[in-house]
Order: structure tokens, then C-alpha cells, then sequence
């Protein structure tokens, strides 16, 4: 007999503000009920890319910080959202915290998609 056992991740108190202040319509659901900040905004909020890019210029340094720390331990999906989202989402960590983890996260997106962000 073989078990599976599937682990689902829940938002920290930290995500939900952040998913909150990119998504304040998220406001009006009973329950936050997803994995990852990113993805659900990109594809159930956003409009399109520049509706998408004007939700990250609500978080501040910290905010996209800490995005981009979990996107480079695991816990955040960016290779869940479109190339044109994820470059949306990386040149706004370039303007906003230029160094290493900008660079990384392209190089990575990179690597596992095989698209330019």
C-alpha cells in the first residue's frame, strides 16, 4: 500500500497583508484560501501587466524583499505566472532593490522556463 501525503501550504499572517495590499477586493471573500501570493494575483486580480505592475508599486521595499527571499527558497511560485507578468515583477525588484536577488531570480526564471522575464 502506498500513501501519498500532500502538504498544502497555508498563507502566513505576513502574506495575507501583502496579497491584501496588491488584491484589497481579496477583502470581500470569506476565506483566503490560496498557496502563493503572486500567481492568484496575477491571473483572478490583475487586468493585465500594467494593472499587475501598478499592484506591486503598492508594496514597499520590504514587501517585494521578502517576495523575492521566498521566490529564491521555494516558497513562492514565480514560475506559476506568465513571462510577461514575472518580468513585470522583476524589473520592479531591479528599480526598487537593485542587487543580487534581481539577478538571481532572472537567472532562475530563466533557467527553469526557458523565457526571458
Amino acid at each position: 500500500m502506498v500513501i501519498i501525503l500532500i502538504i498544502m501550504k497555508k498563507l502566513s499572517e505576513k502574506d495575507i497583508k501583502i496579497i491584501k495590499k496588491m488584491a484589497p477586493e481579496v477583502e470581500a471573500k470569506s476565506r483566503i484560501e490560496y498557496r502563493f501570493i503572486l500567481p492568484p494575483v496575477s491571473v483572478h486580480f490583475a487586468e493585465d501587466a500594467e494593472d499587475f505592475q501598478a499592484r506591486l508599486k503598492r508594496l514597499d521595499g520590504r514587501d517585494l524583499g521578502y517576495l523575492a527571499g521566498r521566490i529564491l527558497d521555494g516558497s513562492e511560485c514565480l514560475l506559476c505566472i506568465s513571462p510577461e507578468f514575472a518580468g513585470v515583477f522583476i524589473d520592479m525588484l531591479e528599480e526598487k532593490l537593485p542587487g543580487e536577488d534581481a539577478e538571481k531570480i532572472r537567472a532562475l526564471y530563466k533557467s527553469s522556463t526557458g523565457y526571458e522575464a
